[in-house]
């Protein structure tokens, strides 16, 4: 999945400035707490239609794990 795209998906769940939005910036940066965080999960599976474990969420801790993870479960 392409950047601008993640990028769309977290500016909307989470609310924060399409600026701040880096491959390096984490999620807490972006206001993310935990709650968010599941959200955000939520809306990247239904975005991607990929699923992403509960295990494997907990360690997504940037935007550059985001890409990561769903680069290498693309199908």
């Amino acid at each position: 999945m392409e950047f601008e795209k993640v990028r769309a998906v977290i500016v909307e769940t989470l609310g924060c400035d399409a600026g701040q939005v880096t491959e390096q910036a984490t999620l807490e940066e972006l206001g993310a707490d935990s709650l968010a965080s599941v959200e955000l999960v939520m809306a990247l599976e239904e975005a991607t239609g990929i699923s992403i474990d509960d295990a494997d969420a907990a360690n997504l801790k940037t935007v550059q794990d985001i890409l990561d993870y769903l680069k290498s479960h693309q199908g």
